[in-house]
């Protein structure tokens, strides 16, 4: 008697576990655009034009490449990167050239052991630091840039 009691029990339990109405899932949240937003690089640009170079610099007196993507990334992302060219080497993901988009990095072998960092502005153009006349914006049309070419990389 208690067995068939156990067994309608577990019968009308069983009942109750029916399989929920199949949903619609709900759609992917839109996700951003990848990049920094090519004014708000721009307005960089124009806050620290002409900025000379300064091997370790990181303020108006003078900066270095790797000084100003920091600077790029912390004030129009609020992240924080590391210091050095070969550290911001190893962020982010590769992209194809033709897939680059603002505020992806550019990295270029400019001599025997030297690299240099610089950051897209879209239309090949990118904001960087040069030795000889500080923080400007040059283009991957110049032979010696697209030569020098490395990679490129995202981190948005």
């Amino acid at each position: 008697m208690l067995r068939t009691l156990c067994v309608l029990l577990l019968l009308a339990l069983g009942g109750c576990s029916s399989a929920p109405e199949p949903q619609t899932p709900a759609p992917e949240p839109a996700r951003a655009a990848p990049g920094i937003p090519r004014d708000s690089l721009l307005a960089l640009y124009r806050e620290w034009q002409g900025t000379p170079y300064r091997l370790g610099g990181s303020d108006r007196r003078g900066m270095d490449c790797s000084a100003l993507i920091q600077l790029a990334y912390q004030s129009t992302q609020a992240l924080a990167l590391p210091r050095t060219v070969a550290e911001q080497a190893r962020l982010g993901w590769p992209v194809p050239l033709d897939e680059v988009v603002p505020g992806d990095l550019l990295f270029f072998k400019t001599g025997r052991r030297q690299q240099h960092v610089a950051i897209a502005l879209g239309e090949r153009r990118f904001l960087h630091v040069s030795t000889s006349q500080g923080v400007i914006i040059s283009t991957l049309d110049n032979p010696f840039w697209a030569t020098a070419l490395l990679q490129a990389r995202r981190l948005l």
